[in-house]
């Protein structure tokens, strides 16, 4: 399938690693000019030498954080000396801590809410009005299944990733008729550091190996395993793609049916 991705330009968010890196990868394969960015640069350039490597694209690095004006404006502007105005942005944020509500000062919520909701909107206020101008844009937000079935602990993403899918849905509404989706792909239990990450901290809050955790994880999810990366970031293709045109304002989960709701 062709998802006329060829010479589109794409910016995605926090791409050193993980589904940010699986979907930069994906792009590129499809032929997309790809922006990817990251707080770190050593890891970041590794990334984007990788993915060139295997794709050949044209692939640009950029050393930003995005919950800052300064790191959003360098993103941008960087897309735009490059390659011109963005066709894609993807949206994405590194978690923000595990914790109960008694654990988490307002610090920590301002961080988390600059991270995971400032970033993305600014970000998506940055490129919005060339895609608008255009009559062509797809913006993706990787939020999570928690804004459908919160997990526990997760206090801080179950409620800043909630606020994201508002937004992306409002959006979507308000662009629709200028030829821009607005849509919200929600990963569940994947292999990434993030996942394991948040095993190892359930399984040192509760005395157990961090084996038992994965094991209890697992047999919740009705495939029985959890996820790769390649298999968020085909999904995530196909929805920044011009095949998904009629496709705006959704959340679609990449989970092997965790999420036991019906819509």
């Amino acid at each position: 399938m062709d998802l006329g991705l060829k010479n589109r330009t794409a910016i995605v968010c926090a791409a050193s690693r993980g589904l940010g890196y699986a979907t930069a990868r994906e792009l590129a394969a499809e032929g997309a000019r790809v922006v990817i960015c990251a707080r770190g640069d050593d890891r970041l350039q590794a990334a984007r030498q990788a993915i060139i490597a295997e794709t050949g694209a044209d692939v640009r690095a950029v050393a930003a954080d995005l919950a800052t004006r300064e790191g959003i404006e360098a993103v941008a502007h960087a897309v735009e000396t490059a390659f011109g105005p963005a066709d894609i942005l993807v949206n994405n944020t590194g978690g923000p801590p595990s914790g109960p509500f008694e654990s988490l000062g307002w610090d920590k919520w301002q961080a988390a809410t600059d991270n995971l909701l400032r970033s993305t909107v600014e970000l998506t206020r940055r490129v919005l009005p060339g895609m608008r101008e255009r009559k062509w844009g797809r913006i993706l937000n990787v939020t999570s299944i928690t804004v459908k079935q919160p997990v526990d602990g997760l206090m801080l993403s179950n409620s800043l990733r909630a606020a994201v899918t508002g937004f992306s849905r409002t959006l979507a509404t308000e662009v629709a008729r200028d030829g821009v989706t607005v849509n919200c792909i929600l990963p569940g239990f994947t292999n990434t550091e993030r996942v394991a990450h948040l095993n190892a901290a359930t399984a040192e809050r509760e005395g157990v190996r961090v084996e038992t955790v994965q094991a209890r994880t697992e047999a919740q999810i009705p495939m029985g395993r959890i996820g790769e990366p390649r298999e968020f970031a085909a999904l995530a293709a196909f929805l920044v793609s011009a095949r998904a045109s009629y496709i705006t304002g959704q959340s679609v989960a990449v989970d092997g049916g965790w999420i036991r709701a019906l819509y």
